[in-house]
């Protein structure tokens, strides 16, 4: 996700999506999404330009990977930093460049190319466990988010093609796991995927990036599949909202694509004949684009309100509907993450 012309090495939002990172050349900022503030921010002559930036919930502990042309830090190198005292905390090296952090308040898992690593946190960090992988160049991973969740699942993708992993963290100890769950879930590699805030369901699509599959973690078993185009694209995000009602996607084509989850006669519907086969598929209830059409998050800051950050610093808010009316909020604020001062 990677913005050359305005400095922006990646976007990610904290496990709630009321928070997010934006990893700059220049530059480290946190902002708060409701009311849009910025709460942290850090030039790079003090902490460097950064590949990656995980928060931890609403804390101050952020997890944090070098990268870009003014790096302090090498990027096989993941960083605990305490926002509030200003000091790291932890430093844990690996042979190979680090892709992906997750924090939850009892894990830390880092992906590399090759590998998943879970480690226990924060009290005696040490590692559980290695899982290897096939290539996984985007380090994706993701976590059941928070210690009251339904369950404490970690998903990643295969040893074979378009496929995920799913492993129960519940009870774990160094050097023993269970053996983790595989669910065939696209032809092609996995491009993006997600997991809702109770670990009850998964959400995939491959690098194709023409399908959304959501899946049962419990039976393992294909609950929806969604359509968010013809064209081949890259899905760069893909989130559930809180209830697990709905749920959005962005892509590298600038839009955002809202499905119904529960009540998924809402969607829209058309039928499609591939092969002399008729099949019918549905499209999102709602889609907004927004203006400068570029890579972009998105995420639910109500069961009937979407955002997205984009890599040009621009900040959208919309309100939809059951009828698939999607209007747009105004917002006055744009996110100054290329100057110096705050706004």
């Amino acid at each position: 996700m990677v913005n050359n012309d305005k400095g922006v090495i990646s976007l990610r939002f904290n496990q709630d999506q009321g928070c997010f990172s934006c990893c700059m050349e220049n530059a480290l900022r946190i902002y708060n999404v409701e009311p849009l503030t910025e709460k942290s921010h850090y030039d790079a002559d003090a902490i460097g330009s950064l590949a990656t930036c995980e928060m931890l919930n609403r804390t101050n502990i952020l997890a944090i990977v070098g990268g870009g042309k003014q790096t302090k830090y090498p990027d096989n190198v993941v960083l605990i930093y305490d926002d509030a005292s200003d000091i790291f905390l932890l430093e844990i090296v690996f042979s190979s460049s680090v892709k992906a952090v997750r924090l939850r308040r009892d894990k830390i898992v880092v992906a590399t190319t090759t590998q998943i690593n879970v480690f226990s946190f924060p009290e005696k960090v040490e590692r559980l466990y290695t899982l290897e992988t096939r290539n996984n160049p985007n380090g994706l991973c993701e976590i059941t988010p928070f210690l009251t969740s339904e369950r404490h699942l970690l998903v990643y993708p295969g040893h074979k093609a378009g496929s995920v992993q799913l492993l129960d963290l519940a009870n774990t100890e160094a050097g023993i796991s269970s053996a983790p769950i595989t669910i065939n879930a696209h032809q092609n590699e996995i491009g993006c995927l997600s997991m809702d805030q109770q670990g009850a369901l998964i959400a995939t699509a491959s690098t194709k990036g023409t399908l959304i599959r959501v899946w049962d973690a419990y039976k393992r078993i294909l609950i929806a599949e969604f359509r968010r185009g013809t064209d081949p694209a890259t899905v760069y995000c893909i989130n559930f909202s809180k209830d697990a009602e709905f749920l959005c996607c962005s892509s590298d084509k600038g839009t955002i694509h809202i499905f119904a989850l529960k009540n998924t006669q809402l969607n829209k519907r058309s039928t499609m004949s591939f092969l002399g086969t008729y099949i019918e598929s549905q499209w999102a209830l709602a889609t907004f684009t927004v203006p400068p059409e570029c890579a972009c998050i998105c995420a639910f800051v109500s069961t009937k309100a979407v955002i997205a950050v984009c890599v040009d610093g621009t900040f959208h808010k919309y309100v939809f509907n059951a009828d698939g009316n999607c209007n747009r909020e105004s917002y006055d604020v744009y996110l100054d993450i290329y100057e110096e001062d705050e706004f």
